[in-house]
């Protein structure tokens, strides 16, 4: 028994270290950013970067419709949104508050548009950006390299 346990212990020091912890919060962001930089990409036209498709505009008008703003806005912001803070998260740059503005698109969607869609969906993304809210983009991030430099200073 004292075996088992030790083994268990030694596995839980490897995975609780600063390194593991790291590249868990890389891993994260760049999961959060996915979900989120797909979405975006179906909004535009194809072989356009920031071109908003017209199916965009018809789905914000009518199957987005419980969104309380005027259609075109919304599409508009989402776009941008979902493009922009994906990036941000990726390079770890105003990690937290790119993370917070995307659990707000999660919140907008599933009180909005999909509110069945919590337990199969929405709590997962919800879950990610929590834990890079809380957490940060740990010292494999922008943010990291920019408070090093702001210390050194």
């Amino acid at each position: 028994m004292n075996g088992i346990l030790s083994s268990y212990d030694r596995a839980v020091a490897l995975v609780s270290g600063a390194s593991m912890q790291n590249l868990t919060l890389l891993l994260t962001r760049i999961v959060l950013a996915g979900i989120f930089w797909r979405s975006g990409r179906t909004k535009v036209e194809e072989d356009s970067w920031f071109s908003i498709s017209d199916t965009t505009y018809y789905l914000f008008a009518e199957e987005y419709s419980g969104v309380p703003l005027p259609s075109d806005l919304a599409a508009a912001m989402a776009m941008v949104s979902e493009h922009v803070f994906p990036i941000l998260l990726v390079l770890g740059l105003f990690t937290r508050f790119s993370a917070l503005a995307l659990l707000g698109m999660t919140m907008v969607i599933q009180i909005f548009v999909y509110p069945e869609a919590w337990w199969s969906v929405h709590a997962v993304w919800a879950a990610l950006a929590l834990i890079v809210i809380t957490r940060g983009g740990g010292q494999l991030s922008l943010d990291a390299a920019l408070l090093k430099m702001r210390g050194a200073a």
